[in-house]
């Protein structure tokens, strides 16, 4: 309990709210969370084989490497430092968060790690295995029908139970530093240093908050790099069009089928103004594209990834048109065995109405040949 000891000299008035069973808990929180830090290994950054003649290198950043498999895992970590170091999230109370899975998997391992509660607010749609995930872990999976109410439903949550709402789609691009300190972006230039094209013309990343777009934006306009970024946007998600239309209130009535990316609103978190250009990428695409990485390197990997490596791959297949060199970087975001009855299942795509066959065989002829088709 904090004592507040109050009292008056003269015309000043002094409150002092000092609680130090609190701060001996916060300093060991704190601790924790970056001893974490400390102890992980940076993730690989995988070349995807082109032929060398035609001077272009593409990369993978393997985030499906961190402790809970996922890009998330840094997101989550920085959020956990943010509300710890703010003073929101306390002893024995909840943390809640909306999610459609990879952050509320990472969460409830740094919750877990600091021996608090948490709960997950999610579309009632999301994969088995993330649910499984998040129990592992400690954690408390709650449902919603309509994925446009996590956000209400977090917040109730959050009121009923005293906890905090960590709200990754606000606080992401606050919560990461983005001028260095081994956040992605100076991960992948120093990755990058010793290659023959150490400063890429493209990175592309997807956007669920858009704190990676956002990190990877800023940290290139404060490096002074060419470097430039885009953005791929799957179905049924509206940063696409706002970007494009300039609209921040624009919004869509479903939620993606690509978990982890795509919003139905423009979230806060997401920066327009920093990032150089966006692909509207259909989800059948995606799809394609994480079949077809599986084809090339064996490596099983979740759709948001396939957003992104469609959109590379197209960049790629542009400057190869262009006679243009240099290398082109987007992100493995996590494991594919989470996705094993989705992505991977062909009654999934049936029932979704999906046809990957050409889209695939787009993806086929440009490796086979170097040629986009028509």
């Amino acid at each position: 309990m904090s004592t507040t000891d109050q009292r008056r000299t003269g015309d000043t008035l002094d409150v002092d709210r000092t609680d130090l069973a609190y701060r001996t808990w916060l300093k060991e929180a704190v601790r924790k969370v970056q001893a974490d830090a400390n102890r992980s290994a940076d993730t690989h950054l995988l070349p995807f084989p082109l032929p060398e003649d035609w001077g272009i290198d593409l990369y993978l950043k393997d985030e499906s490497t961190h402790p809970t498999g996922s890009l998330k895992h840094r997101l989550a970590r920085s959020l956990f430092l943010n509300g710890l170091c703010n003073g929101w999230i306390r002893p024995g109370r909840p943390v809640i968060e909306a999610s459609s899975g990879s952050t509320a998997v990472s969460e409830a391992y740094f919750a877990q790690l600091i021996g608090v509660p948490f709960i997950a607010v999610m579309p009632r749609t999301t994969s088995a295995e993330k649910c499984r995930l998040i129990e592992f872990h400690g954690g408390r999976c709650h449902f919603v029908d309509d994925p446009r109410t996590m956000y209400e439903e977090s917040a109730r949550l959050a009121a009923e139970t005293g906890g905090h709402y960590m709200d990754q789609f606000t606080y992401a691009e606050r919560a990461t530093d983005w001028r260095g300190n081994n956040n992605i972006a100076e991960s992948i230039f120093r990755q990058l240093r010793l290659e023959r094209f150490p400063e890429p013309a493209w990175i592309v990343a997807t956007a669920g908050t858009g704190g990676t777009s956002a990190t990877l934006a800023r940290y290139v306009h404060y490096m002074q790099y060419d470097t430039r970024i885009c953005v791929a946007d799957p179905d049924n998600s509206c940063f696409f069009e706002g970007w494009v239309t300039g609209d921040p209130y624009v919004s869509c009535d479903r939620g993606s089928r690509i978990e982890g990316i795509g919003r139905p609103r423009m979230e806060p978190s997401f920066l327009p103004g920093a990032i150089d250009r966006m692909m509207k990428v259909p989800d059948a695409a995606a799809v394609a594209a994480v079949r077809a990485l599986e084809h090339v390197i064996g490596r099983k990997a979740g759709g948001s990834t396939g957003t992104g490596l469609w959109t590379a791959l197209r960049i790629v297949a542009e400057m190869r048109a262009q006679g243009r060199q240099g290398s082109v970087v987007t992100l493995l975001c996590d494991p594919g065995d989470r996705y094993l009855d989705k992505y991977y299942s062909d009654a999934w795509l049936a029932g979704q109405g999906l046809d990957i066959t050409p889209y695939a065989a787009a993806i086929e002829t440009f490796l086979a040949g170097g040629s986009w088709p028509d």
